[in-house]
């Protein structure tokens, strides 16, 4: 075993131990851990920023909005609800079993591991992190190595904050998750692409352990032709460029009604450049646009870009890019058909393919054509259209005249569905992802039940007959 096996060895067993301690833990007890985390991100607003800058050069108030507000909103959220969702939950008794006591209550899962991503390396490691605390479990966490510098700070957090036997932090590529992974945690919390998905799904099979996947793939925007063009234009610039694409929310291509389509790529190249441009246009110098995190997703982006115009797409805007910087400007390509390149799989950056229909029927065929994606957007003002596309399609969670904000509204669960993941999380549904439903019935001394046990007699068939037909 090597040490990496051993620490992990180590800290998981150390977790086991301790986990009936941390199980019995009060709503109290609970909120303090919950705050003290909310607090430590506060402190440390400014070496945040300092991290996100180095590891991609994202824009401080990008990472006040995105990565610590973002936690600390869930977190306060969490704590307003947790003592009422800690609670015994009382269910109605049946006929069959009137003379009984039935309720739910939570319990947590145990020792839980947090596999998460590097586009938003804190916000996405705190929020499944605070409900597994609000649920009473024991955590590992396993951030991404693209971003080392968040990694490291994260890392200092959970030193400060806990001991290794609740909370412990493992640093490293793939084979720090690949070793983690061989354990049987009681449940896997992973948030990453649908590739990786699988096959911590499939390492989880083999303890039975449970999964909660928040993956991604191809989210769509309909723009039809009754929709406020301009402000579509700038929530979409927003949803796509935001985080330089790197966002598994964004919307990954448009499907625009032909009749407004032209009005719709004018809005959104100026609104782009006022966007993201800073104060001299130049998205280049802007210190208001992120970089793509590293060389190996800045070539996969630039070779895709590269191999879907030879095919035939046209660079309506952008298209600009610096290997040095991992720089890749805001693009908008036309001409685009189902079997473009760039239609092969999730972007994961600032590249928006545009695709025309005329129908609204034609772009809910569009869609179900690919796997059920995690968000879908809809822009316009005619009820028909949008139940329409409601109703004859599927997707994770969907926002209406605005890209990417349901996931900000923390009393709906967020999640995907079958290629874009699966089980739900943020607020209460958190709290539920990392906790055991337990099922409780308290029978009085008085059990009609009884009259129905063994031997069958010809009365007890009788009263077996009486319950088939009106019970």
């Amino acid at each position: 075993m090597n040490e990496i096996q051993s620490r992990i060895e180590n800290v998981f067993q150390g977790q086991l131990a301790h986990r009936q301690t941390i199980r019995n833990t009060t709503f109290r007890e609970r909120n303090a851990k919950l705050k003290s985390i909310e607090i430590w991100l506060m402190d440390h607003q400014i070496e945040i920023q300092k991290a996100m800058d180095s590891d991609y050069s994202k824009p401080a108030s990008e990472v006040d909005l995105t990565e610590i507000w973002s936690a600390v909103n869930e977190i306060r959220h969490i704590r307003r609800g947790l003592k009422s969702w800690m609670r015994s939950k009382k269910v109605a008794p049946t006929l069959a079993l009137a003379t009984a006591e039935a309720w739910s209550q939570y319990e947590p899962k145990g020792v839980v591991l947090i596999i998460t991503p590097w586009n938003f390396p804190f916000s996405l490691t705190i929020s499944p992190l605070v409900c597994a605390i609000a649920a009473g479990n024991c955590a590992v966490i396993k951030p991404s190595e693209l971003t080392p510098h968040s990694a490291a700070l994260m890392a200092q957090m959970v030193s400060d904050l806990f001991e290794n036997n609740e909370v412990a932090l493992f640093e490293g590529d793939a084979t720090v998750a690949e070793a983690l992974l061989d354990k049987p945690f009681h449940h896997i919390f992973f948030t990453g692409s649908p590739k990786i998905g699988s096959i911590v799904m499939e390492k989880a099979a083999k303890h039975l352990s449970t999964v909660t996947l928040e993956l991604g793939g191809k989210s769509p925007t309909i723009v039809d032709e009754t929709a406020n063009l301009k402000d579509a234009a700038q929530k979409i610039s927003w949803g796509k460029f935001l985080n330089c694409g790197q966002v598994c929310l964004a919307p990954d291509y448009v499907l625009v009604q032909e009749s407004v389509k032209e009005k719709l790529l004018e809005h959104v190249k100026t609104v782009s450049v006022k966007q993201f441009g800073g104060n001299n246009g130049s998205l280049q110098s802007s210190g208001d646009y992120s970089r793509i995190v590293n060389e190996r997703h800045y070539e996969r982006l630039s070779t895709l870009l590269e191999k879907t115009t030879a095919a035939g797409d046209k660079v309506y805007m952008g298209g600009e890019t610096d290997a040095e910087s991992n720089f890749i400007a805001p693009t908008v390509l036309t001409d685009v058909t189902a079997e473009s390149p760039v239609m092969s799989e999730e972007i994961f950056g600032p590249i928006l393919p545009v695709i025309s229909f005329n129908k609204i029927t034609e772009a809910a065929d569009f869609i179900n054509d690919h796997p059920k994606p995690l968000g879908l957007y809809i822009f316009s003002k005619k009820r028909k259209n949008i139940d329409y596309i409601l109703n004859n399609t599927s997707a994770g969670g969907t926002s209406i005249n605005d890209t990417i904000l349901h996931y900000m509204q923390l009393n709906l669960p967020f999640g995907g569905i079958n290629n874009s993941g699966f089980g739900r999380t943020h607020g209460e549904a958190g709290f539920k992802a990392f906790s055991n439903q337990r099922s409780v019935l308290k029978q009085s001394r008085l059990s009609p039940m009884k009259l129905l046990y063994p031997p069958y007699t010809g009365r007890v068939k009788r009263l077996i007959r009486l319950l088939l037909k009106y019970i």
